[in-house]
């Protein structure tokens, strides 16, 4: 009893440098517990009850082959020589994710996806599917009324409207869990935090952190990316010292110095870190303008020849907003950066060549990202 609450009064006294970090970040939201994540499960299945937008006999016979099969489970047998008609099935992949600790009777939600020809999955019904994961082990059971955000809608004359995407489900909790995972929850007294974006400093701290909380040697820093932990003898249980490991606050070491370009949209992402030594930048926009024009040629009176149409060419290159150049001082910040940019008037797709120029120069003390 004694070990239990003084182990309360740890816990308290975490909660109240959690709470005091104004700049800290929680353990919780820095790092997980190795171990413990989510198992994605797939299954084979079949959408029933669909008004005509099913999948077409001829391009998908393994749907066919998939309702016989279903039939004959249970207990119905297709004559010989009648032909199925799917309008009004589809053969899907089922998807789910696997959380973990799940109990059996618990539900997962579920995604279906037509993998034939099925114009639409919306009204349809998936049929008992079972979900696998990747050791081939049934986990869950899936089966419900899909809920499809997109629709196709088709005119007589061949003209088709779609929003969205009509070929993919979601079914809320439309999967049980039928298997208990083997989740072996510290079992040797012992736990390891592993970092979402690895770095040394955010390690180092979060394992002085523990220590500072728990008491020296709880904690120990494995890598930029993993720490240590043994779980204390006054700690009641194990859920309650994650519980409390999860609150306390940990300031996090500061990013690298970055900038992240979208090639595509033009987005560009700059860090408060980066910085530029000095250097000089031209902006300008150089314009080619080519003009075509037809001339008739023919030859005089009494010579011989044909009449033929000639083109010419005008080519003319204009080079708009030369001389705007502005110079960068050392060690430049962000706010100084965009204001220089901005002044003279360039768009995000000249600000992608500018940081690309000095990059190459050497005057950009940041990594470039192009995504």
């Amino acid at each position: 009893m004694l070990l239990k609450k003084l182990f309360l009064t740890i816990v308290a006294g975490a909660c109240l440098l959690a709470s005091q970090g104004a700049l800290a970040e929680r353990i919780k939201d820095l790092a997980g517990i190795d171990g413990i994540r989510n198992n994605q499960l797939v299954g084979y299945g079949l959408v029933v009850g669909l008004a005509g937008t099913g999948d077409q006999t001829i391009q998908a016979p393994f749907t066919v082959q998939s309702l016989q099969n279903m039939l004959i489970q249970l207990g119905i047998t297709v004559p010989q020589g009648v032909q199925l008609q799917l309008n009004n099935v589809a053969a899907v992949m089922v998807t789910a994710d696997l959380p973990p600790f799940a109990r059996r009777g618990q539900t997962v939600d579920i995604t279906v996806s037509s993998i034939a020809n099925a114009k639409s999955l919306r009204g349809g019904t998936l049929v008992m599917t079972p979900l696998k994961g990747v050791d081939g082990k049934v986990y869950a059971l899936a089966q419900g009324n899909l809920v499809v955000g997109g629709f196709d809608a088709e005119g007589a004359d061949g003209s088709r409207i779609t929003a969205n995407i009509p070929s993919v489900g979601r079914v809320p909790g439309g999967a049980t869990v039928e298997r208990d995972r083997a989740l072996a929850f510290t079992p040797d007294g012992a736990l390891t935090l592993t970092l979402h974006q690895p770095d040394f400093t955010t390690s180092l701290r979060m394992a002085d952190a523990i220590n500072g909380a728990f008491g020296s040697g709880t904690a120990e820093p494995v890598d930029a990316g993993a720490v240590a932990v043994k779980i204390p003898e006054t700690a009641p249980s194990p859920v309650a010292f994650v519980s409390a490991l999860h609150s306390l606050a940990v300031q996090p070491g500061s990013a690298p110095a970055r900038v992240v370009v979208s090639a595509r949209t033009g987005t560009v992402i700059i860090g408060q870190d980066v910085r530029i030594t000095p250097a000089a930048v031209a902006h300008g926009s150089l314009v080619v303008s080519i003009s075509e024009q037809l001339s008739v040629s023919q030859p005089n009176a009494f010579g011989q020849g044909e009449t033929v149409v000639v083109p010419q060419s005008t080519v003319e290159v204009t080079e708009e907003g030369a001389g705007s150049m502005f110079t960068l001082d050392t060690g430049v910040s962000l706010d100084s950066l965009v204001e220089a940019v901005n002044r003279v008037g360039a768009a995000p797709s000249d600000l992608v060549a500018i940081l690309q120029a000095l990059k190459q120069a050497g005057a950009l003390r940041a990594e470039l990202v192009v995504i």
